[in-house]
């Protein structure tokens, strides 16, 4: 059965002075203040912008911290994500979840109806941050988390940008949590995949990656088809008791079937084998090949089904329809939004089909 979703309302009030000062710069990171009422709880915020790409469009995305309390049900922080771009929206939040039925560690999300100083701004994907509070909800040992922030977090010496050698192996991430001296273990991991011949690496990389983790990563982001995915959309956290890194995805809304801006994705778009170094990495090694296709056949046949699927597909646009004739933004494409589910099981059977196809390039 499909975990029971709820809608939750969230009204949250600025000040119209602090509002104008939000909307004059959308590029400002400079939060203002603001109460958010949750379930009758009022709460004293911080509220600024989120994105990149995404600040430009009508409806925007937000994050907020809490100050007073300090923490909702122990999260310091969340990130609202408008899904604006996607017709379902519900294909982030699909995608998060499917994450962790495979085996990945991945954000928690829930949808809320958000109202800002009384009037309705619509339906939001409330994700859970990705930080050491992240860590301690489950239970994790202490460790460091660097977020990819942009295309350089491609496990490489040269830059995704500008096909330059780095001047930082640290390019292309953001420390969120941690001390300076876990900028070493980055470094060090980045330096092992791209120096060291294919027997020692073989050797090597398990004492600094969770490869299995990895690779059940790499089969989400495949399956998924979110082409963003591999050199971005994702955060590494190192576990302090084992020394090893694992990567969490984040940000999946460009997936099954639709992209960044939401057209139409054929399901041929993204190779079995994946992209970036580290991924190109351990797949010349045999035994890592080998799990990789493992992994894949067993999630084609069981999690990445239509059968699977299609209820958690079901229960989420059940949940959403009541409320997008009232969400300003979306109100206008009920049609399109009706049409969703079955474009997502639709791509679920073609994308099978098609990597079922090409998993004989993996022996």
């Amino acid at each position: 059965m499909a975990k029971h979703e709820q809608m939750i309302n969230y009204h949250l009030y600025v000040h119209p002075l602090d509002l104008r000062e939000l909307k004059k710069d959308i590029w400002n990171d400079e939060p203002v203040p603001g109460k958010l009422t949750i379930n009758q709880k009022k709460f004293d915020i911080d509220v600024v912008y989120r994105g990149s790409h995404i600040r430009k469009l009508a409806k925007k995305s937000y994050n907020i911290s809490f100050y007073k309390p300090s923490n909702y049900k122990g999260k310091k922080e969340i990130h609202l994500n408008a899904e604006y771009k996607d017709p379902s929206m519900i294909r982030n939040k699909l995608s998060l979840d499917f994450f962790a039925d495979i085996g990945v560690l991945s954000p928690e999300s829930q949808y809320i109806f958000l109202q800002l100083n009384g009037r309705q701004e619509g339906i939001y994907l409330e994700l859970e941050s990705v930080d050491e509070h992240f860590l301690k909800r489950r239970s994790l040992p202490d460790g460091s988390i660097f977020y990819a922030v942009d295309g350089d977090a491609n496990f490489s010496l040269i830059s995704e940008l500008d096909d330059e050698t780095k001047k930082s192996l640290l390019l292309g991430y953001e420390k969120k949590y941690g001390k300076d001296s876990d900028d070493h273990y980055l470094q060090e991991l980045i330096f092992i995949i791209n120096t060291l011949l294919k027997g020692e690496f073989e050797k090597e990389i398990v004492h600094h990656l969770d490869v299995e983790k990895y690779l059940r990563w790499l089969a989400g982001v495949v399956l998924t088809q979110n082409y963003d995915g591999f050199v971005h959309n994702y955060a590494l956290y190192r576990n302090g008791d084992t020394g090893l890194f694992e990567i969490i995805p984040w940000d999946y809304d460009a997936t099954w079937g639709r992209d960044v801006n939401g057209k139409y994705m054929q399901e041929d778009y993204v190779r079995i084998e994946g992209f970036n170094t580290l991924t190109a990495r351990l797949l010349d090694v045999d035994s890592f090949r080998k799990k990789y296709q493992g992994l894949l056949m067993e999630f084609l046949s069981n999690q990445f089904t239509v059968e699977y699927m299609k209820p958690k597909v079901e229960q989420l646009f059940n949940l959403l329809h009541p409320y997008i004739l009232m969400d300003p933004y979306k109100k206008d494409q009920v049609e399109k939004f009706k049409e969703e589910p079955n474009l997502i099981l639709q791509f679920i059977e073609l994308r099978n089909d098609y990597l079922r196809s090409k998993i004989n390039k993996l022996d």
